[in-house]
Formats: structure tokens, C-alpha cells, sequence
């Protein structure tokens, strides 16, 4: 995949953890990740799409009313790496960390995330 195009699927990957209707979060989910993609940060392994959903809606649950936004994205060899951050959107952020995924066939295979200061 090109810059461009990694560039967009963080994007479509960030808005999935501000979309608050379930259809439309689990077809984001579909686009995203593959199907039988991984999700793991410090407090959970999610394997496959089913689990990945369901983390992101606790997770929507725990900070209702806060943005999820991402940083720089750094690319190479399908390979992505981004920094990240969750608060208000007019204020500092509640927990930020990166993310380092694995891509294939254009989607997110693998996907490891690093709160900071955990």
C-alpha cells in the first residue's frame, strides 16, 4: 500500500472508535481488519473481528463523550505505526499511546497498542 493509502485506513481504523452506532461500527470493523485479525494492547487479546467489536464498545463506554484522535503515521514494508490520543475534544487528552498493525490485502492484520505511561 502507498503513504496515501495507509494514511486513510488509520483514519477509517480512529473513526471506528467514535462511531457510536453498532451497524455502522462493525461494518467499519469489517472494512478495517481482516477476519480473522488480532487486536492486542495491554489489557486485552482480541481475536477476530467479533472481539475486536465488542473491546471498542466497552472501550466507547468508558469515555462517552471523548474524541479519539490520531498523530503522525509512519509506514513501510506493510507495516504502520501512529500515535493516538482520547479526551475531550477541547481539552488534554484522558490516555494516549501508539499502535504498531501489521497490514494485508489492504486491512490491519495484526494490530499491538501502547497506552503511555502503562
Amino acid at each position: 500500500m502507498d503513504k496515501k493509502a495507509v494514511v486513510e485506513l488509520v483514519g477509517k481504523y480512529i473513526s471506528i472508535w467514535n462511531e457510536p452506532d453498532p451497524r455502522a461500527r462493525k461494518a467499519a470493523i469489517d472494512d478495517v481488519f481482516t477476519g480473522q485479525a488480532v487486536y492486542v494492547d495491554p489489557t486485552i487479546t482480541a481475536d477476530g473481528v467479533a472481539a475486536i467489536d465488542r473491546y471498542i464498545a466497552d472501550a466507547q463506554r468508558d469515555f462517552t463523550g471523548m474524541l479519539f484522535t490520531h498523530g503522525a503515521v509512519l509506514t513501510h514494508h506493510d507495516a504502520v505505526h501512529f500515535s493516538w490520543r482520547v479526551g475531550p475534544a477541547d481539552g488534554a487528552p484522558a490516555v494516549s499511546g501508539s499502535d504498531v498493525a501489521w497490514l494485508e490485502g489492504g486491512q490491519i492484520k495484526q494490530l499491538y497498542g501502547f497506552f503511555d505511561g502503562y
